[in-house]
């Protein structure tokens, strides 16, 4: 059956954000990885309104038709995720966090907790540099480019095809999402990725993990090499209500990669009855 559910655009405060399903719903709120934006959740925005919740991605500031936030600091961005919150008229949402998306579900958990229902940690990491990865050498890695004088959009297909598993968009419905991902990643703007890479070897919850109140489902791929299920394992074993989930054969997008999988799982954890 093909879904009739809309997305709409809105901006409003300097924060910009898809939507779709009914208002009145319980609300997902879903947050992007470094190379992505609010497009990237396009097949999730309607599978999850069409199981019945409202549904809002946003461009993180900085990202897309969002304006940046300076400094851009993880405290600020949850302080965001909360505003937008607010304009949406919801007290209390799930949210879904992917990569870098999912360090800051983690300060939204930590920073709001009042306003976490339940969250979904999708390949991401408690902290920076847990494998030894030095800042410094991390961030002019990711800016060499930039720094170039190129763009998100020039080394988008690149970046995409770097961080995923080896079958991705072999067949016809990862090839339509690794589009998505691509053209979602061109969506980012010089100043907002600069801001964002500067910001991210700052992530560390580590000893904060057993604060997490809402109850948590950590996805990772079983080929993720920018964070493995190793840094999975840590997050579940650290957080009380926690539980894990490995997806055989994908890598770092777990959410683009298996789809099908990646919805049903969140969907699943999203309605169970609560403990």
């Amino acid at each position: 059956m093909v879904s009739t559910t809309t997305l709409t655009d809105h901006e409003h405060q300097g924060l910009a954000w898809r939507e779709a399903g009914e208002p009145s719903a319980p609300l997902v709120l879903f947050l992007h990885g470094l190379g992505g934006s609010r497009t990237a959740w396009d097949t999730h925005l309607v599978a999850l309104a069409d199981a019945g919740f409202r549904t809002a991605a946003w461009d993180m500031p900085g990202y897309g038709a969002s304006a940046l936030a300076r400094p851009l600091t993880f405290e600020r961005v949850a302080d965001d995720a909360a505003r937008l919150l607010d304009l949406l008229g919801a007290d209390r949402a799930h949210i879904v966090g992917l990569s870098f998306g999912g360090q800051q579900a983690l300060h939204v958990a930590l920073r709001h907790p009042g306003r976490v229902e339940r969250l979904v940690l999708a390949d991401t990491s408690s902290r920076f540099g847990a494998d030894g990865t030095d800042a410094g050498e991390w961030k002019a890695s990711r800016l060499a480019s930039i720094d170039e004088g190129g763009t998100p959009a020039v080394i988008a297909t690149a970046v995409i095809d770097g961080i995923t598993g080896p079958a991705f968009g072999q067949d016809q419905a990862t090839a339509s999402e690794r589009a998505m991902a691509i053209d979602a990643f061109k969506r980012i703007g010089v100043d907002g990725f600069r801001a964002a890479v500067e910001c991210l070897p700052s992530h560390n919850v580590d000893a904060a993990l057993g604060r997490v109140a809402a109850p948590t489902l950590v996805i990772v791929g079983e080929l993720d090499e920018e964070t493995p299920p190793a840094y999975a394992e840590r997050l579940a074993d650290g957080i009380p209500s926690a539980e894990l989930v490995v997806i055989p054969g994908v890598g770092h997008l777990t959410p683009s990669e298996a789809p099908t999988q990646f919805a049903t799982l969140v969907s699943n954890f999203l309605t169970r009855p609560s403990p």
